[in-house]
């Protein structure tokens, strides 16, 4: 009703007349005890103040008519006999202070020693006169309650006064103690009292049910004026049979007269007789169809018990007839839309071809389509763009049987012009067959399977083009075959629809495939095809790119000179043609690095400057913000076969793993360094000692880290699969994959597991070199007796031409000490040592140039040669190819001879 205010249900209970009577007795009891505990409190205050002073004044009398006092005043230092006295009796009697003092008022005893000798605080005229004064001062244990009493000598005159008393804090504690006991006491009348008042306002809210006049009034008018607006029939009827209420549109529905009310239910004209029935029945129903006239009655019906018994019902109503022909309607877009939904959600869940093919037949079959084919261009499948008129290959099929006669997958079809699909991939547009018997053109393509298709059931076709970016990738074949009804225009939109939201998902799948196919092929261009001949180590790896896409993880194995041996690994942060690029190039780097023959800290600190220059170029190119590199580590580590000693650096790798030949297997305590490209921090060194037979153990973060498991636990199950040292790397390796390979990685995995060798006395000769001249031809004879043991006679005439150069060399412009050094491996390696740091250059001298020439002979009689600095100084080395392979033997003397005359 206009201006009817809503008032909460706590304020309206409380402006009923219970609820007023309620507060008012709850208000009066308040008062009373509130009252009551007031007059307690003081009554108590009152006793408490007068038992203290009773208390002092007897303590106080009895002290002072104890026989010792007078005999102790005469003495000639009385607070030695009564202070002991006082507090012996002031403990026993329970006062706070028994003060002893002469007629001037100064003390001999006191509770604290330092006040004796010191003049009593009180009044002590009255009792200097005979007379018992107590009195409340403010003493020096605070506020006190004291009395004061004199000491009668013989002849009836006051010779001293004794004092006791409590202090305020005790008397308030005693009252403090007596408060909860008498809150308790109040709590419970004030309890009792509230109770009752309560079961008193709880029978008058129940006989007026919480409502005064006016607000029963407007209840009323308010439910009358809801009951005839509503647009829902309701009808009450009560116990005995009787309609007792039909609102207006109740009496417009069931065609009741106006005089409805008030009749038995069984003589209202105009009621229906399965209505009749109902509405005597009493029992509930729920959304019962009953037929009135022309109209289709939706109908509830619920008991009413008011007192625990049935005493009538309540019935809602209301016409449905409408209702059914709109519900029929939505309930077909609601299965349309719920496809759609579940098609956005089921189909691209994965960026492969095949299994988006896949999914869209299966999301169709059976809510739209008895059988779903999915044909795809054939390049779309290795994720290229499809070309006009190119062949289609039956990617996918789904149905509500197997035994269908529908092309298999894997089928290579050329579709006729006639047929519908050839002509939906031609313009992109969808094709409906509602009758394929009478499509002449569809059966072309093959009569005999035709045939076979029409015999199976299947009857009406829709041919949807899968078009994405304008682009026709495939067609989608919806076929019909258990409804008789064929394919309609709505169901065409339909697919349309559906084809076109899973066209998406197959082309962001088909343009992975292709960038994925070229990531991996490029970074298996990059990636070492097979590991170079040496006799350091037995090496055995393993690569895996990440399901999700190609990373930039990388390995190697690079020999160097002196039998040594360069293990790599490293990862560079990322996925994709970029990441697997800047490995390329880092790898690229390492090698050239490597040549130098530099300290692995000096390899990483070149490799850190360089891929800060990759940030630098790509920064300042705004045509390219994503070329920089998003962050890598490296480790990297040289194995001397000849000294058994491993040194190794990384950059914010992994640390490796070593495997000892007793099986201990631990993680190498190596110092980390930071990524790649953070530059400003150096990279640190550790050098280990490694016995033959020793496992070195490189690897990424995608071996033992993944969703399911930390690194911790990675390493633990790597050590855990690691720990046999009698298998040889390549069962190793195969052992850690078994254990620890994801079933789809999401990084890449790269592992490098090294067995080391050693280079043994009988193939590794060195001598020092005295620092004089006459020391080249001594050099040289036990170069060739060496040669002459080894069987490397064809290589002495070179070997000792290279030493003589060398040797001369390292005299004339090196320092002390000098040492020589020859190694049989794959080849022989001539080595040099001297203590300057001095950098050797080839040079080509003039005609009539005495000198120059050394180091060209050096350089055309080796295979290779080249400097490496040590912290001592430098090793000039070259190498000689072995008699019996290419380039051994004769061959370096004969092209020694092809040099040029000088």
């Amino acid at each position: 009703m206009p201006g009817t205010s809503v008032r909460s249900p706590l304020g309206k209970r409380f402006r009923s007349v219970a609820g007023q009577v309620f507060v008012l007795q709850v208000a009066i009891v308040v008062l009373l005890a509130a009252g009551a505990l007031l007059a307690l409190v003081l009554q108590s205050r009152h006793d408490i103040d007068r038992e203290a002073r009773n208390r002092s004044v007897a303590v106080a009398e009895t002290f002072a008519h104890q026989l010792g006092l007078q005999p102790a005043l005469k003495t000639s230092d009385p607070s030695t006999i009564l202070q002991p006295l006082a507090e012996q009796t002031r403990k026993a009697a329970g006062v706070d202070f028994i003060v002893v003092m002469d007629t001037n008022g100064i003390r001999y005893s006191h509770p604290q020693p330092d006040r004796i000798g010191k003049r009593f605080v009180g009044t002590i005229e009255p009792s200097l006169q005979g007379k018992v004064h107590t009195e409340s001062v403010e003493g020096p244990l605070g506020k006190e309650i004291q009395a004061v009493v004199p000491v009668k000598g013989p002849d009836g005159e006051v010779v001293a006064l004794v004092s006791a008393g409590l202090t305020v804090e005790n008397v308030s504690g005693a009252l403090d103690r007596q408060l909860p006991v008498i809150l308790l006491a109040i709590a419970t009348g004030l309890a009792l009292a509230t109770v009752g008042t309560w079961l008193i306002s709880r029978r008058l809210r129940r006989q007026t049910h919480g409502l005064g006049t006016q607000e029963m009034t407007r209840m009323y008018e308010h439910h009358d004026a809801v009951l005839h607006a509503v647009r829902e029939g309701v009808v009450i009827t009560d116990g005995d049979g009787q309609l007792v209420l039909a609102n207006d549109e109740a009496k417009r529905l069931l065609g009741l007269p106006e005089n409805a009310e008030g009749r038995p239910i069984g003589d209202v004209p105009g009621l229906e007789r399965r209505m009749a029935d109902l509405l005597l029945s009493g029992r509930e129903a729920t959304d019962e169809v009953i037929g009135s006239g022309d109209r289709l009655l939706v109908v509830n019906q619920r008991p009413t018990r008011p007192r625990g018994r049935p005493e009538g019902a309540v019935v809602t109503i209301r016409d449905s007839t409408e209702m059914q022909i709109l519900t029929t309607r939505a309930e077909t877009a609601r299965r349309r839309l719920k496809l759609l939904y579940d098609a956005g959600g089921d189909i691209g869940t994965t960026l492969d071809v095949v299994r988006t093919a896949e999914e869209l037949a299966a999301v169709a079959v059976p809510r739209f389509a008895d059988f779903v084919t999915v044909d795809l261009a054939d390049q779309v499948i290795d994720g290229d763009e499809p070309a006009p008129g190119a062949d289609m290959r039956r990617t996918a099929i789904s149905g509500i049987r197997s035994d269908h006669p529908l092309y298999p997958v894997g089928r290579l079809i050329d579709f006729l012009p006639s047929t519908p699909q050839a002509r939906g991939y031609g313009t992109g547009r969808a094709e409906l067959v509602p009758d394929l018997s009478k499509a002449p053109g569809w059966q072309a393509q093959d009569p005999p399977r035709a045939r076979a298709i029409l015999d199976y059931g299947i009857h009406s076709l829709i041919a949807a083009p899968l078009m994405a970016r304008g682009v026709v990738l495939g067609v989608v074949n919806f076929w019909r075959s258990q409804k008789h009804e064929p394919f309609d225009e709505d169901e065409l939109s339909l697919a349309e629809e559906l084809v076109a939201r899973a066209a998406v998902s197959m082309d962001n799948a088909r343009r992975y495939t292709r960038e994925h196919a070229l990531a991996v092929t490029l970074q298996r261009s990059l990636l070492p095809r097979a590991l170079p001949e040496q006799s350091a180590m037995d090496v055995a790896h393993f690569y895996l790119p990440a399901q999700s896409g190609v990373g930039g993880d990388w390995f190697d194995v690079i020999p160097l000179p002196g039998s040594r041996v360069a293990l790599v690994v490293g990862d560079v942060v990322g996925h994709g043609l970029h990441a697997a690029a800047t490995m390329g190039r880092l790898r690229t780097a390492v090698h050239n690095f490597s040549s130098l023959d530099l300290p692995p800290d000096e390899i990483l600190a070149r490799l850190d400057d360089l891929v800060q220059r990759i940030d630098h170029d790509h920064n300042g190119d705004s045509e390219d913000a994503d070329g920089g590199v998003l962050g890598a580590t490296c480790l990297y580590a040289v194995y001397d076969p000849v000294s058994q000693r491993c040194t190794m650096a990384r950059a914010g790798h992994l640390p490796p793993l070593l495997v000892a030949p007793d099986g201990t297997t631990q993680i190498v305590e190596l110092p980390a360094g930071p990524p790649l490209g953070l530059g400003g921090m150096p990279f640190e060194t550790a050098e280990l000692e490694l016995a033959e037979g020793s496992q070195l153990v490189l690897y990424t973060d995608g071996l033992v880290e993944e969703r399911t498991r930390d690194i911790g636990e990675g390493l633990e199950l790597l050590r855990a699969a690691l720990s046999h040292p009698d298998r040889d790397p390549h069962d190793s390796c195969r052992a850690v994959l078994d254990m620890m390979l994801p079933a789809r990685p999401t990084d890449d995995v790269a592992l490098l597991i090294a067995r080391t060798r050693t280079l043994g006395p009988d193939r590794v000769a060195q001598w020092d070199v005295p620092f004089e001249p006459s020391a080249v031809g001594a050099m040289r004879s036990l170069a060739a007796k060496k040669l002459d043991e080894w069987d490397l006679t064809e290589l002495g005439f070179a070997t000792e031409l290279i030493l003589s150069e060398l040797i001369t060399n390292a005299l004339r412009h090196g320092s002390e000490p000098v040492r020589v050094r020859l190694l049989r491996d794959h080849n022989l390696t001539c080595e040099v040592w001297d203590g300057s740091s001095t950098a050797p250059h080839l040079r080509y001298a003039a005609t009539t140039d005495e000198g120059g020439r050394g180091l060209f002979l050096v350089a055309q009689l080796s295979e290779h040669w080249g400097t490496r600095y040590t912290p001592e100084g430098k090793v000039i080395w070259a190498e000689l190819p072995l008699p019996g392979t290419p380039g051994g033997g004769e061959a370096v003397l004969t092209a020694f001879l092809d040099v040029d005359p000088l």
